[in-house]
């Protein structure tokens, strides 16, 4: 039998499931689960080799199998929000499982990480710089925990309190075990090589997207590129946040996002 995710749960209402990016886990929602759980039933899942789930394996790390696990733990209608990575995997499960998803919220996330290139070499696709990713790999093999922390500091850049955000989403990530080697270097193939724009116009669900103006990983121009892919789509844009808004601007993060939530038809 299939080893089924481990999932945490708190509070009651509309199910909202919590799914985080690459080199973190679960941990990293606290903060904003204790605000929210007040008002929904707050669901955080550690994805396949992360965190509560970190002996987990899923064979082979693909996108489709990783979305396969995390419906069959949720196992409830939900609202699902991703964060960075986590924005890809809650896409493909409202693409793929749209019965089984109320909702459709992405966070400093975008259908395509990785920068595009025409071929006299224009930028096609604003992203992360395909060199970037591939260092990341080559760090992996000498220094996992300095490779997470590179990340962690390139992911704060930019917001006005670099440190305190730093230091905020430590002390959350290293309560659990940190993933393998071959975790990250799995989930960060993701990134490299998953592209859902042209699945975006099929989603019919409610769908809000959110950015951090100063985001260093998902360039500001993705905003506007998303919105012609998803026009029904809503979107907030966080002017002094980076790529963790829900931890810089945590008040701000929770309005906004309450505020959206609680316009939903099934609310009512």
């Amino acid at each position: 039998m299939a080893e089924t995710l481990k999932i945490t749960s708190q509070g009651q209402g509309i199910p909202l499931v919590l799914i985080h990016g690459w080199g973190l886990n679960a941990g990293v929602w606290q903060p904003l689960a204790e605000k929210l759980a007040p008002f929904f039933k707050v669901i955080t899942v550690d994805l396949p080799g992360y965190g509560l789930n970190s002996h987990t394996n899923v064979a082979p790390y693909s996108l489709a199998n990783i979305c396969q696990k995390v419906i069959d733990a949720v196992d409830e209608p939900a609202v699902y929000l991703g964060w960075s990575l986590g924005g890809l995997i809650a896409t493909e499960i409202a693409y793929h499982y749209s019965e089984k998803v109320l909702a459709l919220i992405t966070v400093a996330s975008t259908p395509c990480f990785i920068e595009l290139l025409t071929q006299d070499k224009q930028v096609s696709w604003p992203g992360i710089k395909p060199a970037l990713l591939t260092t990341f790999h080559h760090q992996l093999a000498q220094d996992t925990k300095q490779t997470i922390d590179g990340f962690l500091k390139i992911q704060a850049m930019g917001s006005p309190h670099i440190r305190q955000d730093l230091k905020d989403i430590k002390a959350l990530i290293f309560q659990y075990h940190m993933p393998t080697r071959q975790t990250l270097d799995d989930s960060l193939s993701l990134l490299e090589t998953v592209d859902l724009r042209a699945n975006l116009a099929s989603i019919r669900l409610p769908f809000l997207r959110l950015y951090g103006r100063l985001d260093s990983l998902v360039p500001k121009a993705i905003a506007d590129l998303v919105s012609e892919l998803a026009p029904k789509s809503d979107l907030h844009i966080f002017k002094q946040a980076s790529h963790a808004p829900f931890i810089s601007h945590n008040n701000d993060f929770f309005d906004v996002l309450t505020h959206w939530l609680n316009t939903l038809e099934v609310n009512k």
